[in-house]
């Protein structure tokens, strides 16, 4: 398994036969070189998504199209955009699980907010999510955009997993301090990967309260375009 930072939320995970794309996100992304675009995409059979903030969904209709690809995400906005753009998508909803080749992928709860932009205001696309990807006898928990919340044992009871992906930026999501608190109290994990940080001035800059905080867990910290090999 390959885990590629993307920047912000965006990660490209290789597991099992499946490469997966996890709210890419490229076009006015200040933490991501343009010149590793193809680098970040080639070979990817699936696109997961979130939510519709566009910090996290603005390529992915342009992908999807280009590459010939499905998204894989909430049922309110995959119906939305097959309709309007006629891309291949995967709509389903909480608690539901979908088959991608050999990864499963089972949508879980977050608490946040779900939007895409228009001319009219905000454009609201069924709700927020995180997801479970399970392959090569591992689980990944990726957070999405989320505050802590007891959901997070219920996660933990039903998927054990063992690898997280946790936004940790604060203002928009957890702080480092909360997903400490998560990580510690709910789960088991044997790796963290932060996210959602470092990208804008307003969201945290640095990793080290989080590593500092976990001192029993492997909490990697990579670079934007660094993979971590499991």
């Amino acid at each position: 398994m390959k885990i590629t930072w993307l920047g912000h939320s965006g990660f490209r995970i290789e597991i099992g036969r499946q490469i997966l794309l996890i709210d890419p996100w490229f076009d006015g992304n200040p933490a991501f070189p343009e010149d590793k675009r193809e680098e970040a995409v080639v070979g990817a059979t699936h696109i997961l998504l979130s939510h519709g903030h566009g910090d996290h969904s603005a390529n992915a209709v342009g992908l999807a199209s280009d590459m010939g690809i499905p998204v894989v995400g909430m049922f309110d906005l995959m119906s939305f955009w097959e309709a309007r753009h006629g891309i291949q998508t995967i709509g389903f909803n909480k608690g539901g699980t979908v088959d991608l080749g050999d990864v499963k992928v089972t949508m879980v709860n977050a608490v946040h907010s779900s939007s895409i932009a228009s001319d009219n205001g905000p454009i609201y696309t069924g709700s927020e999510a995180g997801f479970m990807i399970e392959g090569e006898g591992r689980v990944i928990y990726f957070s999405g955009d989320t505050d802590v919340m007891a959901d997070m044992k219920v996660f933990h009871d039903l998927h054990k997993p063992d690898i997280g992906i946790l936004s940790c930026g604060g203002h928009f999501t957890m702080d480092m301090r909360r997903a400490a608190y998560a990580a510690r109290e709910f789960f088991d994990f044997k790796v963290v990967i932060p996210c959602h940080y470092k990208t804008f001035p307003l969201l945290a800059q640095s990793a080290d309260p989080l590593v500092e905080a976990l001192p029993d867990v492997d909490v990697k910290v990579p670079e934007v375009m660094e993979s971590i090999t499991l």
